[in-house]
């Protein structure tokens, strides 16, 4: 553990500051305002907008670490969960209706086994590899501090909703993801140390109200496959492409934060990551999917889709990130 490293769950977040009327109707119910809910959403709402995103993950954090001074009965409100319910099937409509119509996993993880030759411009990891500078790479990391400070727990959700050789597979890539028993190893220790070094703020939630809505959406996504046993396929298509796609962007990144100066810990969650995710793409391709498919083989079309929806998301993200470092300006909402 880094020595100046604090543990980054120890305390609820505050809650964040609206985005537009979703996100303020959300906010005031938990601030103990009493007022009706909407019982439908506007034709208009941008379901990848800052709006929905933001009231989408505010409303999963009740499920997570909460926020501070938010009673924890909210968590299973009713009223709070039919109007989630309105959010997540916008997200989910819209996600159905953009990502391709494939329904063979394999066909939707084969692009994600393929290394570009050369340089690509598309990929936010070959782009702070190459041109990257140190004030990005401490953007990126607040952006993904949303979910690696709470990282594999979106996917443990599945746990219980998996049997057999793909829950044993999946037990066995989480038990790596928490640290092994070890608890300065735990994968979100390990981002919390890399934020020091990075001159960032390690506490939980802390950057939220800089991230732009296509940073919310990566990690709402995971809590809308997660919390939804009829999504487990998905969830196992989204954890199979992030493993996949992890290291060489891992390798990547390690080596811009090399370049940079960023210190060993910062260095060292990427190279964790290329060592022990090159070992669960094998077990998750092989033993999650491949279980699951034998055990419920009508879950194959989810598995694919949960692939593409995570690679549409993230080209999402890249392109915001991307087109203001190449304009010079900041990513985020507000500059750190």
């Amino acid at each position: 553990m880094h020595p100046d490293s604090q543990e980054p769950r120890g305390h609820s977040p505050p809650l964040p500051q609206p985005r537009g009327d979703l996100s303020t109707t959300v906010l005031k119910a938990l601030g103990g305002v009493t007022a009706p809910l909407p019982l439908a959403l506007p034709r208009t709402v941008d379901p990848y907008g800052d709006d929905l995103q933001l009231a989408l993950y505010v409303l999963y954090e009740l499920h997570y670490q909460g926020f501070d001074g938010v009673s924890d009965e909210h968590e299973w409100n009713p009223e709070l969960l039919a109007l989630r319910g309105l959010l997540e099937q916008r997200f989910l409509d819209a996600l159905r209706t953009d990502v391709p119509q494939r329904t063979d996993a394999d066909e939707a993880l084969a692009p994600l086994l393929v290394e570009p030759v050369g340089h690509d411009e598309s990929s936010v990891s070959h782009y702070l590899q190459r041109n990257g500078t140190l004030e990005q790479l401490r953007e990126y990391a607040a952006v993904r501090s949303l979910y690696h400070l709470k990282e594999a727990d979106p996917h443990a959700w599945v746990l219980p909703r998996l049997h057999g050789r793909a829950k044993a597979a999946m037990v066995a890539v989480e038990f790596d993801e928490f640290g092994a028993g070890h608890p300065e190893d735990i994968h979100a220790q390990l981002f919390a140390d890399l934020m020091t070094d990075l001159g960032l703020r390690t506490a939980y939630g802390r950057y939220v109200e800089t991230a732009p809505a296509e940073a919310l959406a990566t990690v709402n996504v995971m809590s809308l496959f997660g919390l939804h046993r009829a999504l487990r396929g998905a969830l196992v298509g989204h954890f199979a492409a992030v493993e996949v796609a992890s290291p060489p962007s891992s390798r990547r990144l390690a080596s811009a934060l090399r370049r940079t100066g960023a210190g060993p810990a910062a260095a060292r969650f990427y190279d964790e990551h290329v060592e022990a995710d090159a070992v669960h793409e094998q077990v998750v391709r092989r033993d999650v999917i491949g279980g699951l498919r034998a055990s419920e083989p009508m879950l194959e079309p989810d598995i694919a889709f949960g692939v593409q929806a995570t690679v549409l998301l993230e080209e999402h993200l890249g392109r915001q990130l991307l087109g203001a470092w190449r304009d010079q300006r900041s990513a985020l909402r507000t500059p750190l």
